[in-house]
């Protein structure tokens, strides 16, 4: 096992254990975004049961000077405000760390550390003395371990002032309230404890261009900027966020500015399946249109995805992958829909997938997605997962271009109808199995029938083998023209040659670069790929062909990346290693070390 180093100045992880539905998120946040105030890289990771209450719930903090993002492995200060869970957060406590914990009542003297320091607060009590209303005393106990915090890691009582007087603008006197409760959990830790610890915040300039924003939100707005106009969804966790926020972004910019009316459409379906076929309703009208579901709306759509592949309907989905299989867990975080999503549906079909990694790219690959959709005339899926989409992470602000078109693809007007002899629905007209459309009421000549079954490229049904063939065979090419156009792998080449490389996707990809500093420290080499996009790019095969042995990290038990570089591509299966981790939580740098490790040791040892 990797050794886990101690905190030090802006290089800590603060993890705060509560009870779900006791208020705890917004004073998490809050501690949060003041140490990005102080220009520090910092990222947040929320662990909730899928229950409303009652269950244990843990927020992690990481702050990282050197701009970190994915989870360390370690915790150097225990915000324990869950009596339940005492024994369990106090194992989590890394040697040499700090367990804070409610004093109100005595604690079991067997839950103790020699390497941890012990430090009481008699938050409840506290909150008792000052508040009335037994509701608010609960909320307050949250907020005043946030001052305790605000003196444990010096950080600077301007800045948590300003954050709340933003969040509560228009309520003076929760401002108030909060800022009592925050004085008296500072003042206490002031007069009882060394303040500040030796791991605190000290002022940087390492935020500056820089948002903090969750993916789900992020991918919202992408939609908005890509001209979507309608979604259709079911309410389903991890990606009900998603559609709920561009709801929001559209009642501010989807709004005639002289009539009031709204320009745009959002339904709740009854299920996934009403969905889905309303977005292809909608895009095979001219909409940009998408819904949004996680793995379980994937199984339950995947008849539908395969009509719009073989009818050829631009159809934008956002996966926000979750533990499965079946219910599985809906609050934990996987990546076990990468082979369902490139294939679903039955018989031979393929889809386009983006893999983002961060909310950033949320953002850039929702636009990608609707332009690529409208391009090829198929499903594209984004495939997100719940901790890129409902945890907090910091990134580079958009970029917003006011001279975007979208890029609408072969459609055919009314005046360049008129001028055709015939049209063909189907017909690869350029080489690139890409067929030309028409929308809907634009022009006669444009007419044809949207059929499911069996067609020719006149658009007229069939079951003839050959003509059949003749448009699954263009289907083919324009996967491999997909494979042109989807964005391209991001390759990190290390400082020395190497024959050893790391191939990943998506949300992996903080922990495998954190890893790889860390095995570089060590003098071992290696060369990163992280592959964006389904179908896989010639930049792919030539990676593979240039190592003599891949380590594929992934998030889910049965290899499926792996799987499908084996499928698509020319790779020997010896060169080929899985790196696997499945166990619901965001991936740790040191896992990813780990299984580098043991690989290596079997194959030297073979």
């Amino acid at each position: 096992m990797e050794e886990v180093k101690k905190g030090g100045v802006n290089d800590f992880v603060v993890k705060l254990a509560n009870v779900n539905g006791t208020g705890s998120a917004s004073a998490n946040g809050l501690l949060m975004k003041s140490i990005f105030r102080m220009g520090v890289p910092v990222v947040g990771k929320n662990f909730f049961p899928s229950n409303i209450q009652g269950l244990p719930t843990w927020y992690e903090i990481r702050a990282s000077k050197d701009g970190y993002l994915a989870r360390s492995g370690r915790v150097d200060l225990m915000v324990a405000m869950n009596a339940e869970t005492y024994a369990r957060d106090l194992a989590d406590v890394s040697s040499g760390g700090v367990f804070l914990y409610d004093s109100s009542w005595p604690r079991d003297r067997s839950l103790s550390r020699k390497d941890v320091r012990i430090l009481g607060v008699p938050l409840s009590r506290m909150m008792t003395e000052a508040f009335e209303v037994a509701r608010t005393r609960i909320l307050m106990k949250n907020v005043a371990y946030l001052g305790v915090l605000v003196a444990l890691l010096d950080i600077e009582m301007d800045v948590v002032q300003q954050l709340l007087e933003e969040t509560f603008a228009s309520k003076r006197k929760l401002i108030d309230a909060n800022m009592q409760a925050i004085k008296l959990g500072h003042d206490y830790a002031r007069e009882h404890f060394d303040c500040p610890l030796e791991f605190r915040v000290e002022r940087m300039d390492a935020t500056t261009g820089h948002i903090v924003i969750d993916g789900n939100t992020a991918a919202a707005l992408g939609c908005v900027y890509a001209g979507a106009t309608f979604g259709a969804w079911y309410p389903i966790t991890p990606s009900t966020s998603l559609m709920d926020a561009f709801g929001a972004f559209c009642k501010r910019y989807r709004k005639d500015p002289e009539t009031g009316r709204n320009r745009y459409c959002i339904v709740q379906a009854e299920d996934e399946l009403a969905a889905i076929g309303m977005v292809i309703g909608a895009s095979w009208a001219g909409a940009r249109a998408f819904t949004s579901t996680s793995g379980p709306g994937v199984s339950l759509m995947s008849e539908f995805l395969g009509y719009a592949y073989f009818t050829e309907i631009p159809v934008v989905l956002f996966d926000v992958q979750r533990v499965g299989p079946s219910t599985g867990m809906p609050t934990r975080t996987q990546q076990g829909d990468i082979m369902p999503a490139a294939y679903a549906s039955h018989g031979d079909t393929r889809h386009v997938v983006l893999f983002p990694a961060d909310p950033g790219e949320c953002f850039e690959m929702a636009v990608s997605a609707f332009d690529l959709a409208e391009r090829l005339q198929t499903p594209v899926i984004v495939l997100s997962d719940l901790d890129i989409g409902m945890n907090d992470w910091m990134c580079r602000e958009f970029q917003w271009d006011d001279s975007y078109r979208p890029d609408r693809g072969k459609v055919l007007d009314a005046e360049r109808l008129e001028k055709i002899a015939a049209f063909h629905r189907y017909a690869d007209v350029d080489g690139d199995g890409i067929p030309y459309r028409s929308l809907p009421g634009v022009h006669s000549k444009g007419a044809y029938f949207t059929r499911g079954s069996g067609h020719n490229a006149r658009g007229a049904y069939t079951e003839d083998a050959g003509e059949y063939k003749e448009v699954l065979d263009r289907l083919r090419r324009k996967s491999d023209t997909a494979a042109t156009l989807v964005p391209e792998p991001v390759l990190m080449s290390a400082r020395k040659p190497t024959r050893l490389g790391v191939l990943s996707v998506g949300g992996c990809d903080q922990a495998v670069r954190e890893a790889l500093d860390r095995l570089e420290a060590r003098g071992v080499a290696l060369d990163y790929l992280r592959v964006r996009a389904f179908p896989f790019s010639r930049a792919v095969q030539d990676f593979l062909d240039d190592h003599d042995q891949v380590f594929v990290v992934e998030q889910n038990r049965d290899a499926q990346l792996r799987s499908m570089l084996l499928i698509e591509t020319e790779v020997a299966r010896e060169k080929l290693h899985s790196v696997l981790r499945y166990d619901g939580l965001p991936l740790n740098p040191g896992a990813v070390v780990d299984g580098i490790d043991e690989i290596m040791r079997r194959s030297q040892a073979a």
